[in-house]
């Protein structure tokens, strides 16, 4: 699939910082994730900077020999700059309303933009790029709504065209 994309979302971590890292089970999850993809003839890999992103992507990497590149456009979605104690409906309210954006926070809008200039700057004409970032810049850049963003699990797989075209990947349990 020349021109193509693997959308994935990282593996379980411990939280949410971006210094956080996978948990035992998230370390199995990218192990297993690169069992699967490796078959997949990957030629290019992008990562959010996260310590998530980059450590699910590094045994796939590994396995087939390439770099992790990091593109500070696939970092998550901040939606505030404050601590929300309901942040679910916040999350809600933003799904339906695209251009929201809450204080110190980024509209759904602008973060899909960003990480769709990042997709453009990650694309391998020849060949199959794995980019990995988190869930919510991943249902934005899918088109989900919030139940789409509800469903996603740790880590998740999409298969993404130049077009916009998704189709989930699935993952042997």
């Amino acid at each position: 699939m020349s021109g193509g994309f693997l959308l994935i979302r990282h593996a379980r971590a411990s939280g949410q910082a971006p210094d956080a890292p996978l948990t035992a089970e998230g370390q199995e999850q990218a192990q297993r994730l690169a069992q699967h993809l490796a078959p997949h003839d990957i030629t290019r890999m992008v990562s959010s900077p996260w310590a998530r992103a980059v450590d699910t992507a590094r045994p796939l990497a590994q396995a087939l020999g390439l770099s992790i590149e990091t593109d500070e456009r696939l970092t998550e979605r901040v939606l505030s700059g404050r601590d929300l104690p309901h942040w679910q409906t916040a999350l809600q309210a933003s799904f339906a309303l695209p251009a929201l954006k809450l204080p110190g926070g980024e509209s759904g809008t602008a973060a899909k933009a960003r990480a769709l200039a990042a997709l453009e700057d990650a694309q391998d004409p020849h060949g199959l790029s794995a980019v990995f970032t988190h869930g919510n810049l991943l249902a934005l850049l899918l088109g989900l709504d919030y139940g789409g963003w509800a469903d996603l699990k740790n880590p998740d797989v999409w298969r993404f065209n130049p077009e916009g075209q998704a189709q989930r990947v699935i993952l042997e349990p």
